[in-house]
């Protein structure tokens, strides 16, 4: 009777200690901002596959606009070259009104968007605050290049495939601005190249 007792008492105390283990475990990692608002859209939306699409691209519109604001900034604070600076505010100016037009359209949507920095955003972030000087000013200009070509294949594919025709609309819009983006990225990377 009493090893059943001892050994009931040893089940029940690893029982509680793998919760406790588990429960601290939960409480250290939060979870990304893209995947809440996926998960929230996706729950709301699981019955429709198009609105699902067109929130995922809202979401992924919202992430690279706080990550284009943030490391706007960066690039003004950080950077000793002027022409960086000065990219770096028109990234900080043109993506804020970017983000409270994708903002104001996924509120008519009821769709869900992410509200800070996503995990990916953070370590671009960190990336790039590692590097000083010319190095700094020149994967600053390598990320604004990338980004935007990534940025600008999602604005063409919705405008050809969303099924929502605001979102349709936003998309097929806003393809010239970050066309331009890109073309200022690119000749900044030309010039910078030079150095």
């Amino acid at each position: 009777m009493k090893k059943l007792l001892l050994a009931g008492k040893a089940i029940l105390g690893a029982g509680l200690i793998i919760l406790f283990l588990q429960s601290c475990k939960n409480e250290t990692k939060q979870e990304d901002p893209k995947e809440v608002a996926e998960d929230a859209n996706e729950a709301k939306f699981d019955s429709i596959d198009n609105k699902e699409d067109d929130s995922e691209f809202l979401v992924d519109q919202a992430e690279i606009n706080l990550a284009e604001i943030e490391i706007g900034k960066l690039a003004q604070s950080k950077s000793t070259n002027p022409e960086v600076k000065k990219f770096g505010k028109m990234l900080v100016d043109e993506h804020t009104k970017s983000a409270s037009e994708v903002s104001a359209l996924a509120k008519a949507k009821n769709f869900t968007l992410p509200t800070s920095l996503t995990e990916d955003g953070q370590e671009e972030y960190k990336k790039l605050n590692e590097k000083t000087g010319l190095d700094f000013d020149k994967k600053f200009a390598d990320m604004m290049i990338d980004g935007h070509e990534k940025a600008i294949k999602k604005l063409e594919d919705a405008a050809k495939n969303a099924t929502d025709d605001d979102v349709k609309l936003w998309a097929s819009t806003n393809i010239a601005g970050l066309t331009a983006h890109l073309e200022h990225a690119k000749l900044l990377k030309q010039n910078l190249d030079k150095k």
